[in-house]
């Protein structure tokens, strides 16, 4: 009976073919049918079993592999044991003829793995990436009607979301995934629509996926480009709401002769922590209609409220008797002389009886009264005295930094007579773009600029506190935060209250995509840069970027400079602007990202095969440059960059001084390279190995990788050491008996050299203590219940 039974042993197993009568799909809700009649699969967690399955159909998976999809990294003590009954009662619905002691025919089992046994293209998920690699063939030949059949044929296959309702961290990345593929298919297939003439489809196409993915940028230009082939000029438009810069909200109303107001509104809430700010402002205008004149400049970067500030504090306070002039600065100011002072005094006259002033001082800044840059300045300065000397006057420069020379020139000479007269001067700048004045409010301190405005006053408009912030959040949100939500959304701001605002008033998920608004609004900041600028900005977004698009603080110039192919200085020119600006600080080789939504914005508003590209590029040229390898990795991980032939080559010959320098990306980039089943073998396993061992090193569990890894490796000193981490991992989790039985297996079989035997020998006594321990409580509890 033995001898019989040793021969079958011996025998080669004959292996089930792929089963033909099953038919699974996952695009949409998980269903499986055999032949036509459609199976019942029952709890989340089976179908979460079969998804990895059929994802991974005619391979072998571990039963490590499944916990880990269902369970990730923190399994429960059952998890064995309920995957058995899953596995159990997948086979009674796919394969129901099966005795309950064969082999069965579609899903099989063998040496501790587990086979799906069914066709590729019963699979939807299969056919859909097939369909999607015809049509590139036959794109590549210039076919494009029959490329336009395959996609067509592949878009129709989707029922929903994939894998709908399925739970566990595998099936949560494989809906990614595909929805990111169907999308991608999606937009070449509406591409294709316009170029083959069919240009209602595209036209409707588009406005649905727009409907469904408003931040995809790719889709408005080609809806645009549908709607012109199609010549409909008159399809209606949604109107766009105004990019508001700060924010919005409700003024005070505005007095008597005050001209033309701040377009700024200010909400409940925004000026939170600016109280000394609007007080000493308020108090300026009574001084000022009592005959004290003086000049106040108002410093902070973009966003910080100034223009908010100057909105409260001015309207609600100003006399009758007194006349405001209000201008604001612009990037086009800069090439119109005395342009901003002619538009504050424009203002501060409008509905006077007489215009007389006014063309006068229009005249004195026509360029025909003469070449001299001094002359129009002192008429107009001139012509400023004797509207003061008539009744108080305030003139209020919004972003004075966008100024002309002349103008620059005429604001410093009206501060010297503002002793003199009833004249208030007001502006608002960046910070470092004026020469301080004898008394500053403020904590900050700051440096000369490249040109002169003195000032009596400087409020120095830094960032928003914790307590402000929180004080602006719980007025602008529609419910009040929990404090996790309260201190990310904080964080996210960098004590910017304008990106706070929007962030508290739209109730925005920062793990998801930022509001709308926001976006609006940073871009808005950043327009007046110069197109070069704005390039480099976005480089430096991508490389502040990590896993799961997390931003940093920030990176080098000189990192930067190898990404971007330009000098340093040249780098340090180009970002001068956005410094100033309050975008970036620039200190030393160090190069970070004041506010985190700015590279957030400007990293998720690029479309996702481009920042696929870029983060591909971007690694490479740091690799070639010898930069630190960790960097390299970080540019991988930062977006779905495939592991390509040339970056497993890399990462295997850096994997050891990876996993010293960085182990914590090290582990998510080797988990990358382990789920990619096109890697070549030899490259797979050694990268396996190092990650069942990092693993190991950081006290996670490594069961699955190095089960793996001792499945399948023919080295025996390897295979060795990966049971004994198996073994190890299952006696640091206090499952005693299972890490028993695969040292008494191993040291049945005597494989593995010599000093691994010896080993598990020790592990042996250490569990012998073990369980007995156990066994005596075990007869203990009996002796106490009898």
């Amino acid at each position: 009976m033995s001898t019989t039974i040793t021969n079958r042993t011996l025998q080669p197993l004959a292996m089930p073919a792929e089963h033909a009568g099953i038919t699974i799909r996952l695009l949409g809700p998980l269903q499986a049918w055999q032949d036509d009649t459609e199976l019942v699969l029952g709890s989340g967690n089976r179908t979460a079993v079969l998804s990895f399955l059929a994802l991974h159909a005619n391979h072998a998976v571990t039963r490590e592999q499944l916990i880990a999809a269902l369970w990730g990294d923190d399994p429960p003590a059952s998890a064995t044991g309920n995957l058995y009954t899953y596995i159990s009662s997948l086979r009674q619905i796919l394969d129901p003829c099966r005795h309950r002691w064969s082999a069965g025919q579609v899903l099989t089992s063998g040496g501790g793995t587990y086979r799906l046994r069914v066709r590729k293209q019963d699979v939807d998920a299969f056919r859909f990436e097939a369909l999607r690699e015809e049509s590139k063939r036959h794109r590549t030949i210039g076919d494009s009607s029959t490329e336009l059949a395959s996609l067509t044929a592949a878009l129709r296959m989707w029922q929903g979301t994939a894998l709908a309702g399925v739970p566990g961290p595998f099936a949560e990345a494989q809906r990614q995934r595909l929805a990111e593929l169907r999308l991608t298919t999606a937009e070449r297939h509406a591409t294709l629509l316009i170029e083959t003439g069919r240009h209602d489809e595209a036209i409707s196409t588009l406005r649905t996926l727009i409907e469904a993915h408003p931040t995809r940028e790719n889709l408005a230009p080609l809806l645009t480009a549908a709607l012109h082939a199609a010549g409909r000029a008159d399809v209606p438009r949604r109107p766009r709401p105004p990019i508001p810069t700060e924010p919005a909200g409700h003024a005070p109303a505005s007095p008597r002769r005050t001209g033309t107001r701040s377009p700024v509104r200010a909400a409940p809430g925004s000026l939170a922590g600016r109280e000394t700010e609007i007080r000493r402002l308020r108090r300026a205008v009574v001084d000022t209609t009592r005959g004290q004149g003086r000049s106040i400049r108002v410093e902070g970067f973009t966003g910080m409220g100034k223009s908010a500030l100057l909105a409260v504090a001015l309207p609600s306070t100003a006399p009758s008797t007194c006349r405001i002039g209000w201008a604001v600065g612009r990037e086009l100011s800069q090439r119109v002389p005395l342009g901003l002072l002619l538009e504050c005094m424009e203002s501060a006259l409008a509905g006077e009886p007489s215009s007389e002033l006014v063309r006068q001082i229009s005249l004195a800044t026509s360029p025909s009264m003469g070449n001299s840059a001094t002359a129009p300045v002192a008429r107009v300065v001139s012509l400023v005295r004797q509207v003061a000397q008539q009744a108080p006057l305030v003139l209020v420069v919004d972003n004075l930094h966008w100024a002309d020379p002349h103008t620059v020139e005429a604001w410093t000479a009206l501060h010297e007579v503002t002793t003199q007269l009833p004249l208030l001067l007001i502006a608002t700048s960046w910070p470092g773009t004026a020469t301080l004045g004898t008394a500053t409010l403020g904590t900050a301190t700051l440096g000369t600029a490249e040109f002169g405005t003195a000032a009596d006053e400087v409020h120095q408009l830094a960032p928003l506190n914790r307590a402000a912030s929180s004080h602006l959040v719980r007025t602008a949100a529609p419910e009040p935060p929990e404090s996790p939500e309260l201190d990310h959304l904080v964080a996210a701001a960098g004590g910017n209250p304008c990106y706070l605002w929007h962030l508290a008033t739209t109730a925005s998920d920062l793990n998801g995509q930022l509001p709308a608004s926001l976006v609006r609004v940073v871009h808005a900041h950043l327009a007046p840069f110069t197109q070069p600028t704005r390039e480099v900005l976005r480089a430096a977004a991508f490389l502040t970027a990590g896993p799961a698009a997390h931003v940093g603080p920030g990176c080098s110039l000189s990192e930067l400079a190898v990404v971007t192919e330009r000098p340093t200085a040249e780098l340090v020119e180009l970002l001068t602007p956005a410094a100033r600006a309050g975008v970036v600080a620039i200190t030393g080789d160090g190069l970070t990202f004041r506010h985190p939504v700015v590279p957030r914005v400007l990293h998720e508003g690029t479309a996702s095969a481009l920042r696929v590209l870029l983060h591909r590029s971007f690694a490479e040229r740091i690799a070639g440059a010898g930069g630190p390898p960790e960097r390299v990795v970080t540019q991988l991980l930062a977006d779905a960059v495939p592991l390509d032939v040339t970056l497993t080559r890399w990462l295997t010959t850096h994997v050891e001084q990876l996993t010293a320098r960085a182990p914590r990306i090290t582990v998510t980039i080797l988990q990358r390279a382990h789920a990619q089943c096109t890697m070549p073998p030899a490259d797979r396993m050694t990268l396996t190995i190092w990650l069942a061992r990092l693993l190991l090193r950081l006290g996670r569990n490594c069961a699955a990788e190095a089960g793996w890894v001792a499945s399948r490796t023919d080295d025996l000193d390897v295979e060795g050491e990966m049971r004994w981490m198996v073994a190890l991992t299952y006696e640091k989790r206090g499952e005693h008996q299972t890490a028993a039985d695969i040292a008494r297996s191993v040291l049945h079989d005597r494989r593995v050299p010599a000093p691994w035997l010896d080993r598990f020998r020790l592990m042996q006594a250490r569990l012998r203590q073990h369980l007995a321990d156990r066994h005596d409580d075990c007869h203990r509890e009996i002796g106490t219940c009898t």
